[in-house]
């Protein structure tokens, strides 16, 4: 018990040694948060506890050297007055008041073998931030609003979405920002009008078709795509995707039969033994010692399999409606099998093994139709075209 205690402590004082001296390598690589964010970590689970000292004195001076190393960064940034800084001046602002607000609740620190409470300089940053998230509000904004003016290109306008989105996100209400990123995405979106073309002899099931053209299943997630399987009037499209199916093969209805011939040997009764006096041997307590009798007993099973398969061939094409060049062409192709087995028999049941009796008990079932063959084939079909439609990007 002894030795497990030691072990325990030796293990225990060995993790911590090891926490801080991770953190002291992070203070000393100039790695100043992930050097306060692990002693943090480390007091906020026991600030009293001897083994964390070092914590306290690693957290004091990694927040002095980091304050002091932003503040003239940012007193760099602001003397450079370059707009294209104002969101680097905001968020060390971020920064350094969170840091200060998650220390706050640790406070106060005791260091011990210095008889003092450990120090930290903490500063008032609130206008500092409010200026700097005001100018880099009007910097995003005016950014933005001269991409979607200027735009070249649907990039342009994605990218002003992009910026309207962040200006959104930081200063919630500013000017008409939620209108204007409303207005960069719908000019910033693709817009693909979907046409099903049916080259085959066969008729495509209306579900399946109406389940292959349902995007809305397919959880494509896709921000800058919007798919029509409808084409409005009213919209300028950019691609066309034709799901075209080229051949729809059905195979005839079979029924194939096999014979299997089974033999076992099974108990028959039995019979006393007897020595060599022709006498019926008993055991120990007196009993007649009986002996099992064996019989071979035959069964011819006939074994029956229904069988109709469906293959449904195509493909996937994607077209530039602006240049009127092809862009990929994928295959598109499934197939459905269907498969039922069932058995009859003659002779003594009793040959055949338990998974040929199973059978016994199923009889021949209707084939499925055409159509529910080709409906049943589109069940892959619907994750294939999804498949092409995720690994196709149009830019």
């Amino acid at each position: 018990m002894k030795k497990a205690l030691l072990l325990c402590t030796a293990l225990v004082i060995f993790i911590s040694c090891g926490g801080v001296k991770k953190t002291q390598e992070a203070l000393n690589t100039g790695n100043y948060v992930a050097a306060m964010n692990k002693a943090m970590k480390n007091l906020s689970d026991n600030k009293t506890r001897k083994n964390n000292q070092p914590y306290i004195l690693l957290l004091e001076e990694a927040f002095a050297k980091h304050t002091e190393r932003e503040l003239q960064q940012i007193s760099f940034l602001e003397k450079d007055e370059n707009p294209a800084h104002y969101e680097a001046i905001y968020r060390s602002f971020v920064q350094l008041r969170s840091l200060q607000e998650r220390i706050k609740p640790l406070l106060p620190l005791r260091v011990y073998e210095e008889n003092r409470d450990a120090q930290f300089s903490f500063n008032n940053y609130e206008d500092d931030l409010l200026d700097a998230k005001d100018q880099l509000s009007e910097y995003l904004y005016d950014n933005a609003s001269d991409l979607v003016k200027n735009a070249s290109s649907k990039q342009d306008f994605r990218k002003a979405y992009a910026d309207f989105g962040y200006l959104n996100e930081i200063n919630p209400g500013f000017e008409d920002t939620k209108k204007r990123m409303e207005e960069a995405y719908i000019k910033g979106l693709d817009y693909v009008k979907v046409k099903m073309i049916n080259d085959t002899e066969q008729i495509v099931p209306s579900r399946l078709e109406e389940e292959l053209l349902n995007f809305n299943a397919y959880d494509l997630n896709d921000l800058w795509t919007e798919y029509h399987t409808t084409p409005l009037s009213t919209v300028k499209y950019d691609y066309e995707m034709q799901v075209a199916f080229r051949d729809i093969l059905i195979s005839p209805e079979q029924v194939n039969e096999k014979q299997i011939v089974k033999e076992k040997q099974i108990k028959d009764g039995y019979r006393y033994a007897l020595d060599s006096n022709g006498n019926v041997v008993k055991d120990s307590l007196g009993n007649k010692i009986k002996i099992d009798k064996f019989k071979t007993v035959r069964c011819d099973f006939y074994q029956f399999t229904q069988f109709k398969s469906a293959q449904v061939v195509g493909n996937v094409s994607f077209t530039d409606l602006h240049s009127k060049q092809q862009l990929n062409s994928y295959p598109l192709a499934s197939e459905f099998v269907f498969e039922h087995i069932y058995a009859n028999y003659n002779g003594d049941k009793r040959a055949l093994d338990n998974n040929l009796v199973a059978l016994l008990k199923l009889g021949a079932v209707p084939f499925p139709t055409n159509e529910q063959m080709v409906y049943d084939a589109g069940e892959d079909l619907k994750n294939r075209l999804k498949g092409i439609i995720i690994r196709h990007k149009f830019n």
